[in-house]
């Protein structure tokens, strides 16, 4: 196995950074969802344009990765190599991050259509996929915690579904309305699919898996997920409109670039945190990082944007929050039996271990 040395990381280390990269993930979930509606509310029309945003800041990754590689070289001399990953895993992150910009289109779709509030609601079923296709790729056991999490987070958005009249922005046609709404379920079933591939590429890696790795696979996903919307972008003519776009934007041309430009960045913040929550802790853990807060991003939408907060809304976040507790509450109690086995077992092999010569 191509293995690479790096400083051995203790367990502080492992939990700083395991902090770091939820804040990270924490920024992006919740400032995402809210500059990406910003530029749609004050006249951007642009769907490819704000998918390929949400992967285009890819080029920032090679700071840290510049960093790491200096740390390498400065521990390893003129032997460290340049690039970690293998032929296997760059094929796996293209093909991720392909799916990654299929994803990022039906998202920002729904974003265009949707307050953030509902649409903060609807991903929250991202938690429901991502512990299913868990069970399938990586072999996560289900509890009766984890089923009734699941049916609690569909029948939230079950009910969202069945009141949408009185949620639909003013000019906006049902249809359209529906297709945001099916296009956010179907952005949340993908990226529920796209975690646990990542942990299962992991996994299925023939070298060790360290943060520079973990980098590495970011920065072709992303590039990969950003050539996808840009073959959009042509075919639909968005490098063309930009500039006139800009002009005709509700808060001035400058503030146009400013929003684009921060659009980039904060999205980078929430794909990095992501991936590096999946590679210290699990795809699964980033799940429920992506889920808990959801419901302020919804707040936030409410305050920021003044969105009505119906009847329904408040039924949904009540049976998402539901959904939340069940599953952590499931979580500690399978966490707390596996530590209790752990120790019945060690008691038992010490005294045939204290036996041997």
């Amino acid at each position: 196995m191509g293995e690479t040395v790096e400083a051995p990381q203790g367990k502080t280390l492992k939990l700083v950074l395991l902090a770091i990269n939820c804040a990270m993930l924490a920024l992006g979930t919740c400032g995402g969802p809210l500059i990406m509606r910003l530029y749609f509310l004050h006249g951007g029309k642009r769907v490819w344009l704000s998918s390929w945003l949400e992967t285009g800041g890819w080029p920032i990754i090679f700071v840290p990765l510049a960093v790491a590689y200096f740390r390498r070289r400065a521990a390893e001399g003129p032997s460290a190599r340049l690039v970690l990953m293998d032929p296997f895993l760059f094929a796996a992150a293209a093909v991720i991050g392909v799916l990654t910009g299929l994803d990022d289109y039906l998202y920002a779709y729904g974003v265009a259509r949707l307050p953030v509030s509902t649409s903060a609601l609807l991903i929250a079923t991202q938690l429901a996929f991502t512990a299913g296709f868990a069970f399938l790729l990586v072999r996560q056991l289900f509890t009766s915690y984890s089923v009734n999490s699941v049916f609690l987070l569909t029948m939230g958005a079950g009910v969202l579904a069945m009141h949408t009249s009185s949620d639909r922005p003013a000019g906006e046609s049902k249809g359209e309305y529906y297709a945001g709404f099916f296009m956010t379920l179907g952005a949340a079933a993908l990226y529920g699919f796209v975690l646990p591939l990542v942990e299962l590429t992991y996994k299925k890696a023939k070298q060790t898996v360290t943060y520079s790795l973990v980098l590495e696979f970011q920065l072709v996903m992303c590039f990969f997920a950003t050539a996808f919307n840009t073959v959009g972008m042509l075919v639909n003519k968005d490098f063309q409109a930009i500039s006139e776009e800009a002009r005709n934007f509700g808060l001035g041309e400058t503030r146009y670039y400013v929003v684009l430009v921060w659009n980039g960045i904060i999205w980078q913040f929430f794909f990095l945190g992501a991936i590096g929550v999946i590679h210290y802790a699990s795809s699964l853990f980033s799940g429920i990082m992506i889920a808990v807060l959801l419901p302020i991003t919804e707040i936030l939408g409410v305050i920021c944007f003044h969105e009505k907060f119906q009847v329904e809304k408040a039924v949904s976040l009540v049976l998402s929050l539901w959904g939340f507790v069940s599953y952590f509450y499931g979580e500690f109690k399978r966490g707390k039996k596996e530590k209790k086995q752990q120790q019945l077992l060690q008691q038992d092999t010490e005294p045939l271990q204290q036996g041997l010569p």
